[in-house]
């Protein structure tokens, strides 16, 4: 809905010298997700691309795997205290047929830029959940470790709003010849990945076999999951892998890439994926 900055006043010192001014903040609200008019999951997010996030959580839920599965979406009222629609409420409507896993309408998650499932249950969910079994094990793309070392500055170039704020995330997605296919930004990082593969899922291009996920953070379980149920083959990170998330990338067959910083490298998992 546009909401991605607001000002806000402060107190600014430099060098000794105290000075108010406005200062350029990004946005954070939460998103409340429904699936068939129930609520599912409230996330706290930049609005912004809400229905490709809102699909994309799906995915990652395994409920989604094509853009078929979905009759529509909606934003739901969600008024303030004057009457005023917040948009911070979304419907996904499953098209006719689509089968809806009792444990996403059992529970209600809240989800935050570190939160995730935990230990062995959620590997196995991951396994049995996945609309694309297989993809990213069995994808034999092969991406130079020197382009992939230019990757975090291209990156790092199309984030128009942290350039604003120096508050965002990043996903960005590349082809394995290096050319940027999307890219999207938000307060937390793994909603910032939920809309870059929800518009994917929108677009018609799921599984993302031969693609390239590049992080702007840390490289947590959730986001090797969220890659594992995309079809992804090669997630990479500025930053640390949890252990989980290695563990993941070692069972699932995706490459995982830390570290990634200019020439240097850390591959933690899927190295012959990476040529030198």
């Amino acid at each position: 809905m546009g909401r991605v900055t607001e000002r806000r006043r402060v107190v600014r010192i430099r060098n000794g010298t105290a000075g108010i001014r406005p200062d350029t903040l990004v946005t954070e609200e939460p998103l409340e997700i429904r699936l068939n008019g129930k609520p599912l999951a409230i996330t706290m997010r930049t609005p912004g691309d809400d229905f490709a996030l809102a699909v994309g959580f799906l995915v990652s839920e395994g409920v989604l795997g094509s853009a078929s599965d979905v009759r529509a979406v909606t934003y739901c009222e969600g008024a303030d205290e004057d009457g005023v629609n917040t948009y911070n409420v979304v419907n996904v409507q499953l098209a006719a047929g689509v089968p809806v896993p009792d444990i996403t309408l059992e529970r209600n998650v809240y989800t935050t830029s570190s939160c995730g499932l935990c230990g062995k249950a959620s590997l196995d969910a991951v396994r049995t959940a996945t609309r694309f079994p297989g993809a990213a094990a069995d994808d034999a793309v092969r991406v130079p470790a020197r382009l992939l070392g230019t990757l975090p500055d291209r990156l790092r170039a199309a984030q128009k709003v942290f350039d604003r704020t120096g508050g965002l995330h990043a996903a960005g997605l590349f082809s394995a010849e290096g050319e940027l296919l999307d890219v999207r930004e938000d307060v937390g990082r793994h909603n910032a990945v939920d809309k870059v593969v929800g518009r994917a899922l929108r677009e018609g291009r799921l599984p993302l076999t031969g693609a390239v996920l590049l992080v702007s953070g840390r490289a947590s379980f959730e986001l090797a999951q969220k890659a594992v149920m995309a079809g992804i083959p090669v997630l990479a990170a500025v930053s640390a892998p949890s252990s989980l998330a290695v563990d993941l990338a070692l069972e699932s067959g995706l490459t995982l890439v830390g570290f990634l910083r200019g020439a240097d490298m850390n591959i933690y998992a899927g190295e012959e994926r990476i040529t030198l």
